[in-house]
């Protein structure tokens, strides 16, 4: 019989995985998660968090983001840990090893990591037998996150392509234009080229999300989403990891790739507000917002909801807290919900705006 662990002690077991080096904490952590030794939630605990976005159920708008489980090895897991949805991936056609090690490193001063991962992952044939092999109906929305190979990549082949393969399994689809650590990716942002890869794409059979870097100018927002709304694009996730610098304590602040964290939480929440203005003005709210960045109490949470993000994704918060972070963060929105008078989570969506 497998052992279960409540999150209190799945959290305490922290301390040890921090000893560790960053990628192979991750990597037990995974193991562990895929075993079953992490503790279960509920992700239906308040009413009020419950939700219809992207014409799906959400349990509640707080999900883990893309990153953490590239292979999907853990989704059922880590949906028991009280997620309102996991996104998978990033999941390339062919396998890749990604950059070369060292290449994930903690500031714990920060409250920050910083990688350059570079899409390492199994691959897409791996990643659909494990998703075929999970057991339905899951407890919670499941997302798929794609990208292209280092080498031999063509864009408007391959999202078409891995849309196609993912989108049976899955309950919706994120296009990866902004990871900083695949050279060339991130030109895939302008105007031009992802209206060409939109374009390319098949017929919707579940929504599409693309997903941003927080890097991106503010003038060129709004030309980005309204390329978006023009190909049907269901939602925008803001922001990926950055390459800028803020001012920074921990030893590795010097190391190349993507920042995330809290030091990355102001940029990315002015970014979501930016956005709803344009899409509450010029496309009556037809393109969802999923905010991501810097979030590791309810209280950040709260924050992207009211900028404008219908749906909120954790990443470096959920490594450094733990899996007692989700319901703890699912109780505060209930109370901050009940402090402002508001019945349901969709009555803050975008009230800082």
């Amino acid at each position: 019989m497998a052992l279960r662990m409540t999150p209190g002690l799945a959290s305490a077991v922290l301390p040890l995985l921090r000893r560790m080096d960053a990628e192979a904490a991750h990597g037990l952590a995974l193991r562990g998660l895929g075993l079953g030794l992490a503790g279960r939630a509920a992700p239906d605990r308040h009413a009020a968090l419950a939700s219809t976005v992207l014409g799906l159920h959400f349990a509640n708008p707080l999900g883990l983001a893309a990153g953490f489980d590239k292979d999907a090895v853990a989704v059922a897991a880590l949906l028991r840990l009280g997620f309102g949805h996991v996104e998978a991936g990033t999941v390339t056609p062919r396998p890749q090893a990604g950059n070369a090690r060292p290449r994930l490193f903690r500031l714990a001063e920060d409250a920050a990591v910083i990688n350059r991962m570079g899409f390492n992952n199994s691959g897409l044939e791996a990643y659909l037998h494990r998703l075929r092999a999970l057991r339905r109906p899951l407890p919670g929305v499941l997302g798929a996150n794609i990208g292209v190979n280092k080498e031999g990549a063509a864009p408007e082949r391959d999202y078409p392509a891995l849309y196609a393969a993912v989108a049976p399994l899955v309950d919706y689809v994120t296009i990866n234009i902004s990871s900083p650590n695949t050279p060339g990716l991130r030109d895939l942002q302008g105007e031009a080229q992802l209206a060409a890869i939109l374009g390319a794409m098949p017929p919707r059979t579940v929504p599409l999300l693309v997903k941003i870097a927080p890097d991106l100018a503010d003038a060129a927002l709004p030309g980005l989403l309204d390329v978006c709304l023009a190909h049907g694009v269901a939602g925008v996730i803001i922001a990926n990891t950055t390459i800028a610098r803020p001012a920074l304590r921990g030893a590795a602040r010097a190391e190349a790739g993507g920042l995330s964290g809290a030091p990355l939480f102001a940029r990315s929440t002015e970014m979501l507000r930016l956005a709803h203005r344009h899409i509450e003005t010029n496309a009556q709210g037809r393109i969802v917002l999923v905010g991501v960045g810097g979030v590791a109490t309810a209280d950040q949470a709260y924050a992207k909801i009211r900028a404008g993000a219908s749906l909120v994704q954790l990443y470096t918060g959920f490594a450094y807290g733990g899996p007692v972070l989700v319901p703890t963060i699912l109780d505060g929105l209930a109370a901050l919900l009940a402090r402002d008078g508001l019945r349901h989570i969709s009555d803050a969506v975008g009230a800082d705006t």
